[in-house]
Parts: C-alpha cells; sequence; structure tokens
C-alpha cells in the first residue's frame, strides 16, 4: 500500500516538478526580459509617421454613376454571397426569387411569406431603395428577418443591381 518509502518519493517528485518549473520561468525570463519593471528605465523607439497633415478627403462618386459604371459580371461574383438564400430562377429558396427585382413591387413574390418590415423601405426596388437596403438591411429595414450583414462597397452594390437587372422578369 503506502508506505513512507512511496509518500516520499511523491513529494520528492512534486518538489523536483516545482524546482523545475521555476527554473524554467528564470530562463524565459532573463532570455526575454524587455526591461521596464522594478524601476528599470525602459526605451523607447519613435516612429516617424511624417507630417500630421489630414489625409485627403476622397469625393463620393453619386451613385448614379456607380451604377451606370457597374458591371453586371462581377455584379454575379457578388451574388455569390445571396445565393444562400435567394435564386435568380423565378423559384424561392429562403429568401424570395431575384429575377427581376429591380423594378418589382416591394413584397411582390405571391407565396412567399415576408415579415412586413421591407414596406419601409418604399414601394418598388428601385436601383436607389436596392442600394439602400444592401448597405445595410437591418438599419434599412429594422424588423426584417433577412440576416444578411450589407454591403459596404457601393462598388459592390452597384455591380449586384446591375447584374440583377440583366437577369430580367
Amino acid at each position: 500500500m503506502l508506505d513512507t518509502m512511496t509518500f516520499t518519493k511523491v513529494v520528492g517528485s512534486l518538489c523536483g516538478a516545482l524546482l523545475i518549473f521555476l527554473l524554467g520561468k528564470w530562463a524565459a525570463e532573463s532570455l526575454y526580459h524587455v526591461g521596464g519593471g522594478h524601476g528599470e528605465e525602459v526605451a523607447a523607439y519613435v516612429i516617424e509617421v511624417g507630417d500630421s497633415e489630414p489625409a485627403e478627403e476622397v469625393a463620393e462618386v453619386p451613385f448614379e454613376e456607380l451604377l451606370a459604371a457597374a458591371d453586371a459580371a462581377a455584379g454575379e461574383k457578388v451574388f455569390g454571397k445571396c445565393r444562400a438564400c435567394h435564386k435568380v430562377d423565378g423559384t424561392d429558396a429562403t429568401g424570395p426569387h431575384l429575377n427581376g427585382v429591380v423594378g418589382r413591387n416591394i413584397d411582390a413574390v405571391a407565396g412567399f411569406n415576408y415579415s412586413g418590415a421591407l414596406e419601409q423601405v418604399g414601394d418598388v426596388w428601385t436601383p436607389e431603395n436596392l442600394n439602400h437596403f444592401l448597405e445595410s438591411p437591418k438599419s434599412a429595414a429594422p424588423g426584417t428577418t433577412m440576416g444578411f450583414n450589407g454591403l459596404p462597397k457601393a462598388e459592390d452594390r452597384a455591380n449586384l443591381i446591375a447584374y440583377l437587372q440583366s437577369t430580367g422578369g
């Protein structure tokens, strides 16, 4: 069972493990010490970044110009983010089908159970309404059941709308 010699071995091995742990900690601190403790001064390195002039403000391009220059092929790639819930072949998935959505009345797909929150966006899915909605669906239509966070880049939204326009009705 448990005799004095076994107990001494267990205590000795625990003390040995603790000693190895403390020696390892001491070696690591001496190897990787960067200063700054116990009243020591630390050398600071200053990184020069140039003049502190404010950055030039980038003029925001109006959405109409972005849409006029939009690329439907690039929009098809952006649609990959929408493909999990929407289709463009006329069938509904988790979300309603999006072929012919540009110019269609909001909440107009027959047989689809809408949440009613989209009516805050407008009456018709115009490119401007789609742009506003796709930027942040939850802020454009609070209460919407759409779980998508939105497309922050205006170019991506314009390309996607150009692609949706090309899908027809």
